[in-house]
């Protein structure tokens, strides 16, 4: 059964979902918080529509597919299945996302974000493995069920179009949906992650998100550097003693204590174990410079710093021109995009308030210093996996990859989740994913794996028949 069921998810791929999937990373519908106009650009449709479709055309008994439109929020794609047993009463949901991350820097040559090329095993091209294979790959996932005479609850697939943004419009859907949510006792995430490819990995827990702008104005416009320098403070140097408030330059240990939160023993522990399982560390995945490693060196240290412990990075700056035109001005002002992952019981709210205080604060020089929140979302740690899950796990994993499933932390958001652990604080989770060590989500030269996506799918059935026979 295991050995027909993963060739049947293999040949769907190959035949139909990769070709599909080839045109939908072609597609440059970015997330709405990096292109305002989403709407009136029209790729976003463009893209539920594509999987839409591809949807709807599944052999799958009783499958309805509709896109629920809400005036301002970008639209959601949402796919019902009845359960095989009549009198079932529970839910299984199943979560991903469609829409992208901004182009970015840095694709060689050959590749880009809108281009889908495929080498190997490989389809590059933005979007692909984060999270545009979702959809796909859920609802072969229950389509296999059926064809194998394999049981499955109620499937309630959501597909959002706002994640890359922190979910600003999930909320305002969820609530549209009502009581179509049901109660669900399992959901499924396929937006995560995988340290390697040989075996099911499952994400316990996520960092959160706070995202706003740092922004400096000493001048009211640029002067001559020579004569104003000594006299006007730089503003990039007002910054910069700003960030020591928040950050230890030499550490990188971020100071507002409304980040940090203490770690639980369990995911330690659990840190330790899959470290010691882990052909190499995890830093090794990252294209360092010749020269250059990570801020830590103990494998386990590396899976806590990524998961538990609170970080600054900046990922943008304006007010300033290109190296090669930068004249001796001293410029009126520094803006930084300033991005916080924290940790699962962080409250973002409190955390982005204490940002704040801190930045705006009695200002060096007087300059006027403002800190303008953008996108936010809270951490998640996963409630402890019940008997049932445990051993569905172990087989799925065995069955399709060879190898037990392990588990590990992982830095990434998922707003979505976060909302789902209150909501329904019984349920069990599954997240998991094909993004592998240099699938580069966000960056230059993403791509998919699709022989683990592949396996994820196979997977998923098994998990479906498993909570339906628990």
């Amino acid at each position: 059964m295991s050995e027909r069921l993963l060739q049947d998810a293999i040949d769907a791929w190959d035949a139909e979902i990769l070709p599909t999937l080839v045109e939908y990373v072609a597609i440059p519908n970015v997330s709405e918080a990096y292109d305002a106009d989403w709407a009136a650009h029209g790729h976003m449709d463009r893209a539920v529509e594509l999987i839409r479709s591809w949807c709807a055309a599944r052999s799958i008994e009783g499958l309805t597919v509709e896109v629920q439109a809400i005036p301002g929020r970008t639209p959601l794609l949402v796919m019902e299945v009845p359960p095989t047993d009549p009198s079932c009463t529970d839910t299984v949901l199943l979560y991903g996302h469609l829409d992208k991350q901004p182009e970015m820097e840095g694709w060689r040559e050959g590749l880009g974000p809108w281009t889908p090329v495929i080498e190997g095993d490989r389809l590059y091209g933005r979007g692909g493995a984060d999270d545009g294979y979702s959809a796909f790959a859920s609802l072969l996932a229950i389509e296999l069920a059926q064809r194998h005479g394999l049981p499955h609850a109620r499937c309630l697939v959501l597909i959002e179009a706002s994640e890359e943004s922190g979910s600003p419009d999930l909320p305002a859907h969820m609530q549209a949906l009502g009581e179509r949510l049901g109660n669900p006792s399992l959901v499924v995430c396929l937006d995560s992650a995988c340290i390697d490819y040989d075996r099911l990995w499952v994400t316990t827990s996520l960092r959160g998100l706070v995202d706003g702008v740092l922004r400096v104005d000493i001048l009211t416009e640029g002067v001559h550097s020579g004569e104003a320098s000594g006299v006007v403070a730089s503003s990039f140097r007002i910054a910069r003693q700003l960030l020591d408030r928040i950050e230890d330059v030499d550490t990188g240990q971020v100071l507002v204590a409304e980040m940090h939160v203490p770690i639980p023993a369990d995911r330690a522990e659990q840190a330790g174990k899959t470290a010691a399982e882990m052909p190499e560390p995890v830093a090794d995945h990252f294209p360092f410079v010749d020269g250059a490693g990570p801020m830590v060196d103990d494998p386990a240290q590396q899976l806590m710093a990524r998961t538990w412990h609170p970080t600054l990075s900046v990922t943008g700056a304006d007010g300033w021109p290109p190296t090669a035109r930068a004249g001796n001005v001293l410029r009126p002002f520094t803006a930084l995009r300033l991005s916080f992952r924290i940790p699962p019981g962080a409250s973002a709210g409190e955390c982005a308030a204490a940002v704040r205080e801190r930045l705006e604060a009695d200002p060096p020089y007087g300059a006027r210093v403002t800190f303008t929140p953008g996108g936010s979302g809270p951490g998640w740690n996963a409630p402890p996996f019940a008997p049932w899950l445990d051993a569905a796990l172990d087989h799925a994993s065995t069955a399709t990859f060879g190898q037990p499933a392990r588990a590990f932390g992982e830095g990434g958001t998922i707003p979505f989740m976060g909302m789902l652990g209150e909501q329904f604080p019984d349920a069990q989770f599954v997240i998991t994913g094909a993004l592998g060590p240099g699938s580069n989500a966000h960056g230059p030269n993403e791509y998919l794996h699709w022989p683990t996506a592949k396996k994820v799918t196979a997977v998923i059935t098994h998990l479906l028949a498993a909570h339906a026979n628990r």
